[in-house]
């Protein structure tokens, strides 16, 4: 088994290894192969997702990816290397789970998974300016939409969840989100055990923002399964509890979902959990070890119950390699 590691900036220098610590704890034979992305690499090679990274990600097929910052602001040459590096390797579907921790900073009932589109939409960055009007193009294809809907169906039929929300707008967008959800309509006649609904984006996050709880799985284009997985985020404990991966045929690319904090950064107190619970969507889901999944799922668990947390989410709290230590402690007591 082989990983390809992109540290990226900030905040992924320090949670990243503490994954990958995690990893190896599990699999004692993983090969790692470090590479770069990110701002500082832009800054230092002129490219954000330099060749030798992606050849590096091809060749291995698991990703792990830690966060990396971007301007605010257009700044020539640059592109974002996670949504380049998504579309390289065909990494279609983006699972966010999330699920109610032992912290009293989580709403506890939820255990939901929101799946988006990872491809297309908005984020295909196709976006021209004649210095009065902006336009940007939402594009939505049948392939991607039936490709992503399948991944979600399948994941479903394997994780025993019994409904499905497709999300869109197509009231006001009937050719592109209406697009997608009749593909997701039309993949749905396959899993008839399967509840599936609708909901209108908009109602959707009202619904999401009073009774998370109340939703099983969401499907849902790029742009709109981005804010709400965020969004839901939020019940969970924050972004630095919530997880993701990003799936495809022939590569993974495991990514916590926070941002690079560069307010924090160097400060030893970054929550590395998110990266944990990643590593572990990783056996899971790619290298199909659920059993492994589990124990470091169970480790974190073991470990918040203990008191244990970083600032984010406990008052104190402890330091960043502090977490990591007592996560891998518990392992190896699950271990035996």
């Amino acid at each position: 088994m082989k990983l390809c590691v992109i540290p990226g900036d900030g905040i992924g220098h320090e949670v990243v290894p503490v994954a990958v610590g995690v990893l190896q704890a599990v699999l004692p034979g993983l090969q790692l192969v470090f590479a770069d992305a990110g701002w500082e690499t832009f800054c230092r090679y002129g490219k954000a997702l330099p060749d030798k990274t992606l050849e590096a990600a091809r060749a291995c097929g698991a990703v792990f990816f830690g966060a990396v910052s971007s301007p605010m602001q257009l700044v020539e040459g640059y592109r974002s290397p996670i949504v380049q590096l998504r579309r390289e390797l065909g990494c279609h579907a983006n699972i966010r789970p999330t699920l109610s921790l032992p912290l009293t900073v989580c709403r506890q009932g939820i255990d939901l998974i929101i799946v988006r589109e990872n491809t297309e939409d908005l984020y295909v960055g196709d976006e021209q300016f004649d210095g009065e009007v902006a336009v940007a193009i939402k594009r939505i294809t049948r392939s991607a939409s039936l490709r992503v809907a399948r991944s979600a169906f399948e994941m479903a039929r394997h994780a025993g969840r019994q409904r499905i929300t497709i999300i869109h707008k197509a009231n006001i967008l009937p050719r592109t989100d209406g697009l997608f959800r009749d593909c997701a309509r039309e993949v749905a006649q396959d899993y008839p055990e399967i509840v599936v609904d609708e909901m209108l984006v908009d109602t959707a996050a009202m619904r999401l923002a009073q009774a998370p709880e109340s939703f099983d799985m969401l499907l849902a284009p790029n742009l709109y399964g981005d804010i709400l997985s965020d969004l839901v985020a939020a019940f969970g404990g924050g972004l630095g509890l919530a997880p993701s991966l990003n799936l495809g045929v022939t590569a993974a690319i495991a990514e916590p979902v926070h941002g690079s904090a560069p307010d924090i950064a160097g400060q030893g107190i970054a929550n590395p959990l998110a990266a944990i619970l990643s590593a572990a969507m990783l056996l899971r889901i790619w290298w199909q070890r659920p059993e492994l999944a589990l124990l470091v799922e169970q480790a974190v668990r073991a470990t918040l119950d203990a008191g244990i947390a970083t600032p984010d989410v406990i008052s104190p709290g402890v330091s960043t390699q502090h977490l990591a230590r007592a996560v891998i402690d518990r392992l190896k007591q699950e271990q035996g």
